[in-house]
């Protein structure tokens, strides 16, 4: 018997960026994970960077770290938190990736002396990459970022091109995601920046199957009659995306339109019948939980809170398992520093301090964990958190006054964080990082097994003797001090391989600090054990 096929739908957007390619992405491939297809992943990143890794939140968002230690776009992130999967640097690639790869093919004489040129060398290593991330799957649902008519998203789309005549009408389906602007002065949904935007996909050669159209108010059958006759798509094939109360309601949305119906067409799928009972009860409760929680969320980069992604998502997640919905209150740490912790955080049910690089706002977030700590409020340090409390810790329990980490202070006499020459990285190879390794090379990346200590809070959350969880940061714990700190009230509950993983102080009611990032693994339908036992002790506290 051969072996099937990977079908694949790619998802292109016209008009504008962020108009929820990446949504649209993950609730297709949620609802069609549903019907038991084997459902993966891609995600084309156009922009000439390697990867994002050295990009600022405040360029791009979060950096999503997957689990074997690639830096990604934070649409990775949706799509594990909607499709309840792990995905690796398989699953995401850039257009300076492939041309790196494609420069060093020629640099190595793999051409056989040809001129390299877009078509065919770089279309042939994307067209590549696709087929092997579709490897094993049913469906490989394939997101192009950036907008139609991009100088950089030229040689993908030409890619795309090319596969539908490779493998035939029933393998591809291309999916448009475009935007319908409402007018409020003359109160009319406009639609043609769509017609322009599949003007310009068909010069290039595309003929989009469905529209997915982003519109904040809802769109009458008539216009979407008239897009699909102005734009040759069948009208079941025109979708509506309007604005929801959650972006997971948007499957459900979609699945109340039908969509799965056309694409089963296209793509000759046989039951399309998705089983989203459990999906819908965590929807509901997300819009109508039975209880509420406010948690004080102490960070610097809150201008842009897409930059903590990840996080507030994973708060979501856990407040639709407690039925509870969970109120962010953002405290900008240096607002702390000239104020007192006090005026923020008196109203709060829980603590969280986040991870960060850099100096700013770092006091105020120390005087935060020892607000949480004194005042027994529930506390959860991630990475840099972890490490504050660390400081926070040895500054006001153990007298160590200059406590520091050699971040901030490189000549501190108490380096309770330090810089660790060498350690064994997530692929069991020893890795070497000083001071002056580039920025890039020297973090701790990807998901590393972690040892929690029997009677902890750690333990209590996950369960497991063992778990694994995800990294992103160069510094660690200090262990010079641990005897110290145990001896104090402060103990060392997480290990991975001699590193300290989590911290927790004795005599709390919940204090937790971990190095890792747990809210990288947390998924709607799987909410991450330490964040959810976190809002737990947080609604605890409340009563």
């Amino acid at each position: 018997m051969s072996e099937k096929k990977t079908k694949y739908i790619f998802v292109t957007g016209g008009v504008l960026s962020s108009l929820g390619k990446g949504i649209t992405a993950a609730s297709i491939g949620t609802l069609l994970k549903h019907t038991g297809q084997r459902v993966g992943v891609l995600k084309l990143d156009p922009y000439i960077n390697v990867d994002p890794g050295t990009m600022s939140p405040l360029e791009h968002g979060e950096v999503f770290v997957t689990k074997d230690g690639a830096e990604t776009d934070l649409d990775l992130g949706h799509y594990e938190r909607f499709l309840d999967t792990s995905l690796t640097q398989n699953n995401n690639f850039t257009t300076g990736l492939v041309y790196k790869t494609v420069i060093e093919n020629e640099r190595k004489g793999k051409y056989l002396g040809k001129t390299i040129q877009v078509v065919p060398h770089i279309v042939n290593e994307i067209k590549e990459r696709i087929v092997r991330a579709g490897e094993g799957k049913d469906i490989l649902i394939v997101e192009l970022g950036g907008t139609t008519g991009d100088i950089e998203g030229l040689p993908f789309l030409e890619t795309i091109r090319q596969m539908k005549h490779e493998l035939g009408k029933s393998q591809v389906m291309n999916v448009h995601v475009t935007l319908l602007p409402y007018i409020k002065a003359a109160g009319e949904l406009k639609t043609k920046p769509t017609q322009h935007s599949v003007q310009e996909l068909r010069r290039i050669g595309i003929a989009p199957h469905m529209l997915v159209l982003r519109a904040e108010v809802p769109v009458p059958n008539e216009i979407k009659r008239k897009i699909a006759y102005s734009c040759d798509v069948d009208e079941e094939s025109v979708i509506v995306a309007e604005d929801a109360p959650t972006i997971y309601q948007v499957p459900l949305n979609f699945l109340r339109q039908d969509i799965l119906t056309p694409i089963c067409k296209q793509l000759e799928l046989k039951d399309c019948q998705p089983k989203m009972d459990e999906w819908t009860d965590l929807v509901h409760k997300i819009i109508m939980p039975s209880n509420e929680v406010k948690i004080a969320f102490v960070g610097k980069y809150l201008d842009l809170k897409e930059s903590y992604k990840s996080l507030t998502e994973a708060l979501i997640h856990a407040g639709a398992h407690l039925d509870s919905r969970v109120n962010i209150k953002w405290v900008d740490s240096e607002k702390v520093e000239e104020e007192g912790a006090a005026k923020f955080l008196n109203d709060c049910d829980g603590i969280l301090v986040a991870g960060g690089f850099g100096e700013r706002g770092v006091e105020g977030k120390i005087q935060a964990i020892q607000y949480a700590r004194e005042e027994k409020i529930p506390f959860l340090g991630i990475c840099l958190g972890m490490q504050l409390s660390m400081i926070e810790f040895a500054r006001n329990v153990l007298g160590l006054k200059d406590a520091n980490s050699v971040e901030f202070d490189p000549d501190t006499p108490n380096p309770i964080i330090y810089l660790i020459d060498e350690f064994i990285d997530s692929a069991g190879a020893k890795q070497i990082r000083t001071t002056t390794s580039p920025m890039g090379g020297t973090l701790r990346l990807g998901e590393y097994e972690c040892e929690t200590k029997e009677g902890s809070n750690l333990r209590a959350a996950y369960g497991s003797a063992v778990i694994y969880e995800r990294h992103r940061h160069r510094y660690e714990a200090n262990p010079k001090y641990r005897e110290a700190f145990e001896a104090n009230g402060m103990d060392i509950t997480g290990e991975s391989h001699g590193l300290i993983e989590a911290v927790e102080v004795v005599d709390h009611p919940w204090f937790l600090g971990v190095q890792f990032h747990p809210e990288f693994t947390s998924r709607l339908q799987n909410a991450n054990p330490a964040i959810l036992a976190f809002v737990k002790a947080s609604m605890e506290h409340k009563k």
